[in-house]
C-alpha cells in the first residue's frame, strides 16, 4: 500500500507561481508512473501532467504546457509540480496519483493523495 500526501497549495495572484509537492510512503515509489490531476468546483477531475518512472519523460495537458513542470526524486520518494504564470482558470484542488502506465485517465491510477487547494485570484 502506498500513501500520498500533497502540500504547497495556497492563494496566489494571477501571474504568480506555486510549487506543489507529493510525498509517498513505502519503498515502491519508483515502480510507479506519477501523475497530477486537478478538479475545479462542479467539474470533473482532469489530467494535468505525468512523469515516467525514471523521470526521463513527461506529459502535459495543452493548457499548462510551457507553464507547469513535473519532476520527481525517487531517492526521496517525492514528486513536484512547479506552476508558473498561474491563471484564474488554474484554480482547483490538485491531486497527485500513482499508476502503472502513463495516462491521462483517472482510472489508470491506483493511489491518490487527499488533494491540495490552489486558488488563483485575478
Amino acid at each position: 500500500q502506498v500513501q500520498l500526501v500533497e502540500s504547497g497549495g495556497g492563494l496566489v495572484q494571477a501571474g504568480g507561481s506555486l510549487r506543489l509537492s507529493c510525498a509517498a510512503s513505502g519503498r515502491t515509489f519508483s515502480s510507479y508512473v506519477m501523475g497530477w490531476f486537478r478538479q475545479a468546483p462542479g467539474k470533473e477531475r482532469e489530467f494535468v501532467a505525468a512523469i515516467s518512472r525514471s523521470g526521463d519523460s513527461s506529459y502535459y495537458v495543452d493548457s499548462v504546457k510551457g507553464r507547469f513542470t513535473i519532476s520527481r526524486d525517487n531517492a526521496k520518494n517525492t514528486g513536484d509540480l512547479q506552476m508558473n504564470s498561474l491563471k484564474p482558470e488554474d484554480t482547483a484542488v490538485y491531486y497527485c496519483a500513482l499508476g502503472l502506465v502513463t495516462s491521462g485517465m483517472t482510472d489508470r491510477y491506483y493511489y491518490w493523495g487527499q488533494g491540495t487547494q490552489v486558488t488563483v485570484s485575478s
